[in-house]
């Protein structure tokens, strides 16, 4: 299993990590796919002008930009904004130059629209 420590991350090795399909124009690496109760955590990498509809949390969000800037109605987030969206939040997601994050999900996001 690939590197995926903290300083790994955040010094760009995750240009050496493999990603595989996710949605239109996102990619995705599972540091640890959802097993259980277990939350979810993995890296996602956005194209420029990638987006994900809006939906629902239905547990906890966290959010670490490591490159780029990924934005939602509330703004935008560059390089080591770390977001927090709450259970019951809504919003969409989209990245205008492109971005990777990494992302914790407690529990799976249910789908409110379908691009």
């Amino acid at each position: 299993m690939p590197e995926t420590t903290r300083k790994f991350l955040t010094s760009g090795g995750w240009k050496e990590l493999e990603f595989v399909p996710f949605r239109e124009m996102v990619t995705i690496h599972w540091i640890r796919p959802f097993e259980g109760d277990q939350p979810g955590v993995a890296l996602l990498r956005y194209e420029a002008g990638a987006g994900v509809p809006r939906h629902r949390h239905e547990g906890l969000e966290t959010i670490l930009v490591l490159d780029g800037v990924q934005s939602d109605e509330a703004g935008d987030y560059g390089r080591g904004s770390y977001i927090v969206n709450a259970p019951g939040s809504e919003h969409s997601v989209w990245s205008d130059t492109g971005c990777v994050v990494l992302i914790q999900w407690d529990r799976p996001v249910k789908m409110l629209e379908e691009k």
